[in-house]
C-alpha cells in the first residue's frame, strides 16, 4: 500500500515519465494562446467597433477553450502513468479517447472555472497584451490627431473588456443563454459528439457578456444605486457595527488579510485537484456525494422530494455556493481517503512550488541584472515561460500523484473512489 509520504517522489516519478508530452502540450498551448491574444487585441480596434468587440469576446472564449484543452491533455498524459490506470486496464477497462474525455470534462470544467473566477488570469493577459501592444496606435496617435486636427477620434486603448454596449451585451446574452440551454440538454441526454465542448463555449460566452452588461449598467446607475434603501441601510449598519461592537473592525481587517491565504493554500489546490479528478474519470459535482455520511444528507433527500418550485428557489439562492464548494468538498473527501497526511502534504507542495518559483524567478532576474534599458521587456518572456512550465508540470504531477495514492489505497481497501 503506497504511503502518503511517498507523494513527492511519486510526483517526480510521474513528471519524469511524462516530461515530453507535458512540455509539448504546454508549449503548443502557450503558442496558441499568444496568437489568439494578439489577434483579439488587434481585431477590437478600428471602425465598426461593436462587431469587432463581439469578435474579440469570441476569441477570448476560444482562448479559455484552448486552456481547457491543454489542461485536459496534460492530465491525460499523466493518467497513462498512474497505478490506478494500470489497475483499471487489468480489470478490462479500456483507455478513454482524448476527444471523448474533453467532451465529458468540458461542462463541469466550465462550472468550476467560472465559480472560482479562474478566467481573471485570461482577462488580465488580454488586457496586458492590449496595453503593451497598442500604446502608440490607440492612445498617443488619436490624442495627438485630436489636438492637431481638432477631431474627436475615440481613444480605445485598454477598454476592450468594458466597451461592448450594454444593449449588445444583453442581446448576446440572450443568444448564448439559448445555446447554453440547447447544448446543456444535449449533454444531459448524451447526444451530440461535441455537445459538452459546445456547452462550455456557450457558458463562457454567456458569463462574459453578462459581466460586461452588468458593469456598464452599474456604471450608468451607480449614483442611483447608492441612494437605494437597501444599499444605504447596509452602509449604515456596517458603520454602526464598527462603532458599537468592540473589535468589529479589527476582526474583519484581520479576516480580510488571512482569508486570501487560506483559499490560496487550501481551497485552490483542491479546486485544481477536482479538475484533475474529472479528467481521471471521477465525479466532483455531486452534492449528495459531498454530504454523504453527514446530517446534511437528509436535507438533500428532503429537497429532492420537495416541489420543483422549491428546488428551483434553492438552486437560485445557493447555486453559486454549491458550484463553488461542492467540487472542493468532493476533492477533499477523495484525498482524505489517502490519509490526512496526504491532504496536508499535497497542499504544502502545491503552495511551496508556487512560492518557491516566484523567489527563484526573482533570484534569476537579480543575478542577470538589467544594465540595458527595458531589457526585461523582451528578456523576461523566456524566463517567465520556463518558470510557468516548471510550475505547471510539477503542480499537475503533484495533483496526479495525490489522486493516484488516494485511489490506490482506496482500491486496496475494496473501494472505488472514482465511481
Amino acid at each position: 500500500m503506497p504511503s502518503p509520504f511517498s507523494l513527492p517522489l511519486h510526483a517526480l516519478r510521474l513528471a519524469g515519465r511524462c516530461a515530453l508530452p507535458l512540455i509539448l502540450w504546454f508549449s503548443v498551448g502557450e503558442l496558441l494562446r499568444w496568437g489568439l491574444l494578439y489577434a483579439a487585441t488587434e481585431v477590437q480596434h478600428g471602425s465598426f467597433r461593436q462587431p469587432r468587440l463581439i469578435l474579440a469576446y469570441v476569441l477570448l472564449t476560444v482562448i479559455i477553450l484552448v486552456s481547457m484543452t491543454v489542461i485536459t491533455g496534460m492530465f491525460l498524459s499523466l493518467r497513462r502513468a498512474l497505478m490506478e490506470t494500470r489497475a483499471r486496464r487489468a480489470d478490462g477497462q479500456p483507455d478513454e479517447q482524448f476527444w471523448y474525455s474533453l467532451n465529458r470534462v468540458a461542462p463541469a470544467f466550465a462550472v468550476i472555472y467560472m465559480a472560482w473566477s479562474l478566467f481573471y488570469e485570461d482577462a488580465a493577459d488580454f488586457q496586458q497584451m492590449d496595453l503593451f501592444h497598442n500604446l502608440d496606435d490607440n492612445f498617443y496617435t488619436p490624442i495627438l490627431n485630436n489636438v492637431a486636427n481638432g477631431t474627436n477620434e475615440e481613444v480605445t486603448y485598454g477598454l476592450g473588456l468594458v466597451s461592448l454596449d450594454w444593449r449588445v451585451s444583453l442581446a448576446a446574452m440572450a443568444v448564448t443563454f439559448g445555446l447554453r440551454l440547447l447544448f446543456g440538454r444535449m449533454v444531459e441526454r448524451g447526444t451530440g459528439r461535441y455537445s459538452g465542448i459546445a456547452a462550455a463555449f456557450a457558458e463562457f460566452s454567456f458569463v462574459f457578456c453578462a459581466l460586461n452588461a452588468l458593469y456598464n449598467i452599474a456604471l450608468a446607475r451607480s449614483e442611483w444605486a447608492e441612494h437605494r434603501a437597501v444599499v444605504d441601510g447596509t452602509k449604515s449598519f456596517w458603520e454602526q457595527a464598527k462603532q458599537s461592537v468592540p473589535g468589529w473592525e479589527a476582526f474583519w481587517n484581520w479576516f480580510g488579510e488571512v482569508w486570501p491565504h487560506i483559499t490560496e493554500a487550501l481551497a485552490v489546490p483542491l479546486t485544481w485537484l477536482a479538475v484533475a479528478i474529472l479528467v481521471f474519470g471521477g465525479s466532483v459535482d455531486d452534492t449528495r456525494r459531498a454530504l454523504r455520511g453527514t446530517k446534511l444528507e437528509r436535507g438533500v433527500d428532503r429537497l429532492e422530494k420537495s416541489h420543483t418550485i422549491t428546488q428551483s428557489a434553492v438552486d437560485r439562492v445557493a447555486g453559486g455556493f454549491i458550484e463553488r464548494w461542492v467540487p472542493v468538498v468532493n476533492a477533499f473527501r477523495i484525498t482524505i481517503k489517502g490519509g490526512a497526511a496526504l491532504f496536508g502534504l499535497m497542499c504544502l507542495l502545491y503552495t511551496g512550488i508556487h512560492v518557491g518559483a516566484d523567489y527563484l524567478e526573482r533570484a534569476v532576474r537579480t543575478l542577470v541584472g538589467s544594465d540595458v534599458p527595458f531589457m526585461w521587456l523582451y528578456a523576461g518572456y523566456p524566463v517567465t515561460f520556463v518558470k510557468e512550465l516548471l510550475v505547471t508540470v510539477l503542480t499537475y504531477s503533484v495533483l496526479a500523484a495525490a489522486f493516484d495514492i488516494a485511489a490506490t489505497r482506496a482500491r486496496l481497501q475494496g473501494e472505488d473512489i472514482t465511481a
